[in-house]
């Protein structure tokens, strides 16, 4: 019944985004990720954009997998995702322009505070990943090749383990995001690999504490992506450019990017990543 009803919501939340692109509506339509649109920063971009510029975004929430394929029907005009690989096949395949660099966080590797496998500390998420299937530790995947998973999976192929074993269990409703897994995760009192900014959200539901943090491998990166017309004609790439401009404009998005989640959390949740960004800085 409650598969049924997820497919149900899903055809509600899907089919105006098709209906409107079909009838040429003035909007901007975005699959993202569901990470960001967790943390809230999705619509914070969205609110501060329309203000500037009186267009609108809407935007639905998928793993980057999803997502990617939603853009495959020419249902959405821009992707936010966070996979480089099936990024990169996306626009290879034709169905994307170009891929843009955002911005960035960070996986962090969390289990329970009490920490049985003993990874508490370690500099390598690589070495964590190995001593945890040494010790057959239990350990929760999203399993649902969202930019998380698909994460997750090449650390594990970094580490040259293939968790196949009883230990290593898929959330069957992985997803619905990160933070229920992380929720499931602490309820199995068990391990997981997941965005920063999702635990952070997620901390004060829960026990789990971060373990292992601050290695290059866990960065996370995300990324635009305009649809291209050339394969879907109503797509809406005029407006859906000028959102991506404002987005990884210096004093628009980047600088809302850079300040989002200090009042809150003390520290930013996402970094700002775009070439206008990074050309800014001073040289060090």
């Amino acid at each position: 019944m409650k598969g049924w009803l997820r497919c149900f919501v899903s055809v509600l939340v899907f089919l105006p985004l098709q209906l409107a692109a079909q009838e040429g509506q003035g909007f901007v339509y975005l699959a993202s990720t569901i990470g960001p649109i967790d943390a809230g920063i999705v619509d914070a971009l969205e609110t501060a954009f329309e203000k500037d510029t009186g267009l609108r975004v809407r935007h639905v929430g998928a793993g980057t997998g999803a997502a990617l394929e939603l853009a495959k029907q020419g249902s959405v005009d821009l992707v936010l995702v966070h996979a480089k690989a099936l990024e990169e096949k996306f626009v290879a395949e034709g169905y994307g322009v170009q891929r843009v660099p955002l911005m960035y966080n960070d996986f962090v590797l969390v289990g329970p505070a009490s920490d049985p496998a003993g990874i508490r500390g370690l500099k390598s998420a690589v070495q964590a990943l190995q001593t945890l299937a040494s010790k057959a530790a239990p350990f929760i995947t999203r399993g649902d090749q969202s930019g998380t998973h698909v994460a997750e999976k090449e650390l594990w192929s970094k580490a040259g383990v293939k968790p196949q074993a009883t230990w290593y269990k898929t959330f069957t409703k992985g997803s619905e995001g990160n933070v229920p897994t992380l929720l499931y995760t602490d309820a199995q009192n068990a391990y997981t690999v997941i965005d920063r900014a999702s635990y952070l959200g997620a901390k004060d539901r829960i026990k789990l504490a971060i373990l292992v943090e601050g290695d290059e491998v866990l960065l996370n990166h995300i990324s635009l992506i305009p649809v291209n017309p050339a394969k879907f004609p109503k797509v809406n790439l005029k407006d859906a450019m000028t959102f991506l401009e404002w987005l990884t404009a210096v004093d628009r998005g980047q600088k809302l990017i850079a300040d989002f989640g200090k009042e809150k959390y003390g520290q930013p949740l996402f970094m700002p990543e775009s070439k206008a960004w990074k050309a800014a800085q001073p040289s060090k």
